[in-house]
């Protein structure tokens, strides 16, 4: 069924579009909630009456987008997590994660709109872009996953007390192998001695 866009409607697309869905979403998803019309000759001169008032909804969201996108293009959100012995995060970063990041810093982006180059599972850093306004407005941005200081402050003491324990073994285990070896001696001096 072929409908007329007069919101924009995610992942399907922008107002005044003329999409194909299928039937059951066209009368129980897009037409009672006024997201579009049929595409009929009838609707598609009302579009065409219509057509400036949907050019500038189209135009304000549109500039709404690049607004959004000038606050967020080239930044780099950091992110404090907790990590495990071999560096992995309990858990992974979302788009949820960053969405709600990036709430924090005033910038409303729905995570929908965000996508991640890769799985985030361990610390580093990852390029992002949320596609604001469909393939017109891109905003390109960094994710930055860095390790809880406190955390960080106990994994060295940790790793220190592991050296030293490592190395109080292996001196345990040097000056237990010098002993034997000079009971081992002694006792041969002492055989020879009494032959």
């Amino acid at each position: 069924m072929k409908v007329i866009l007069i919101e924009k409607v995610k992942n399907l697309g922008n107002i005044g579009q003329i999409v194909s869905v299928a039937e059951g979403f066209a009368r129980n998803f897009l037409l009672p909630r006024k997201f579009a019309l049929v595409a009929d000759a009838k609707n598609e001169n009302v579009l065409k009456d219509r057509q400036k008032a949907l050019a500038k909804k189209i135009q304000a969201e549109q500039a709404d987008a690049q607004a959004i996108k000038k606050k967020i293009d080239g930044i780099t959100i950091e992110m404090i997590k907790k990590v495990g012995q071999n560096g992995k995060l309990f858990g992974s970063v979302t788009t949820v994660d960053v969405s709600k990041e990036l709430e924090s810093k005033g910038v409303h982006v729905e995570r929908r709109l965000i996508t991640i180059e890769g799985s985030v599972k361990s610390v580093g850093t990852y390029d992002c872009k949320a596609r604001l306004f469909g393939n017109d407005v891109v905003a390109h941005f960094k994710l930055k996953i860095t390790i809880d200081p406190v955390q960080a402050e106990e994994l060295k003491k940790e790793a220190a007390e592991a050296a030293k324990r490592n190395a109080d073994k292996k001196k345990a285990k040097a000056e237990a192998e010098a002993k034997a070896k000079a009971d081992a001696e002694a006792e041969a001096a002492a055989a020879n001695a009494e032959a």
